[in-house]
């Protein structure tokens, strides 16, 4: 692929692309560095992406997968800024404390579910896809991804009540 017509296909999605990283993020500079990111791969791979069916597709898809890491790197201040978004500010500290203990147990629990159950309800939850992305995203139908959901949350639900 030359220069020219990677700019063309790739460099033309850059509106999109930053809009979904910044719905992932909620962060400037987080959205701009997942997209430097996102096209020093798609730069690198440039030879592989001729095989590419819906390039744009493929970019939302990867941006998702990086927004994703990023949240869950240990470094990420968004990881803090997400499990505080939950805690209501005119709480007790025993309550504050209960409240993160809860939402630890329930990371652990995802953790600890089927690679697929996992990923689908990260998908859904974390980055806000639709049935039909998760599928395209997972190849599965968006009816075995209805399933996969509704198997991951009634896990976490039997969790939680127990």
């Amino acid at each position: 692929m030359t220069a020219e017509s990677f700019k063309q296909r790739y460099l033309s999605l850059h509106p999109r692309l930053y809009r979904v990283a910044f719905t992932i993020l909620k962060n400037e500079d987080d959205a701009a560095d997942v997209l430097q990111d996102a096209y020093c791969k798609l730069w690198d791979n440039r030879e592989r992406l001729g095989a590419v069916d819906h390039p744009d597709a493929f970019c939302v898809t990867m941006v998702k997968r990086l927004c994703l890491d990023l949240l869950r790197s240990p470094k990420s201040a968004q990881k803090s800024a997400v499990e505080e978004a939950y805690i209501i500010d005119d709480q007790t500290p025993c309550e504050v404390l209960e409240q993160k203990e809860m939402l630890g147990k329930v990371r652990m629990w995802m953790q600890r579910l089927p690679e697929k159950q996992r990923r689908v309800l990260e998908l859904r939850g974390y980055a806000d896809c639709s049935l039909e992305e998760i599928g395209r995203i997972m190849g599965e139908t968006s009816a075995n991804v209805r399933v996969l959901l509704s198997r991951a949350r009634n896990t976490l639900r039997m969790k939680i009540t127990n």
